[in-house]
């Protein structure tokens, strides 16, 4: 019984972490004004491909780790994806 209740904890404390990444990831893309359903995924690889883009939206200044979370969610979210982000819905 005991380990279940530790298990059961353990799995909501995980589950917890990765929604607050989410979260962070979400924010991060808001204060850049960047919203997922706005573009398709070929869209997003497009912007992160290419230096002259990213300036563009000023994501050069973010880190790699920052950056690779960044285009994750806004390709996991975009317009074409299972699970898109569109404002207003």
């Amino acid at each position: 019984m005991k380990k279940r209740i530790i298990l059961n904890h353990l799995i909501l404390f995980i589950l917890s972490i990765n929604l607050y990444a989410n979260e962070s990831t979400s924010y991060l893309a808001k204060s850049l004004n960047l919203y997922a359903g706005t573009k398709a995924s070929i869209q997003w690889e497009r912007i992160f491909s290419s230096e002259r883009r990213l300036k563009r939206y000023k994501l050069d200044k973010l880190s790699v780790n920052e950056l690779g979370k960044l285009k994750k969610y806004l390709i996991k979210h975009a317009a074409d994806s299972k699970q898109p982000v569109v404002p207003g819905l």
